[in-house]
């Protein structure tokens, strides 16, 4: 399975969130066949709420991490 990394330590939302849809977008494909996997590392703790909603609507597992000084949110698709 692909690990695809998307750094956006720094953003605040709504671009924490407008730029994970992109990348969604861009590797739908791959997330919905479960052949990839979507990690996110943000320090905006909004994020962890505004990216969870949103992506597990559209039909995706998510968990999210607290790590030290950041959070990970990891995106997959619903097997």
């Amino acid at each position: 399975m692909e690990t695809i990394s998307l750094d956006i330590r720094g953003q605040i939302c709504p671009a924490c969130l407008l730029i994970t849809l992109r990348e969604i977008n861009t590797y739908k494909t791959e997330l919905r066949a479960g052949n990839a996997c979507l990690v996110i590392r943000t320090d905006h703790r909004d994020a962890t709420r505004t990216i969870p909603g949103t992506v597990c609507a559209m039909g995706y597992d998510i968990t999210v991490t607290n790590r030290k000084g950041y959070y990970e949110i990891t995106i997959g698709c619903r097997k």
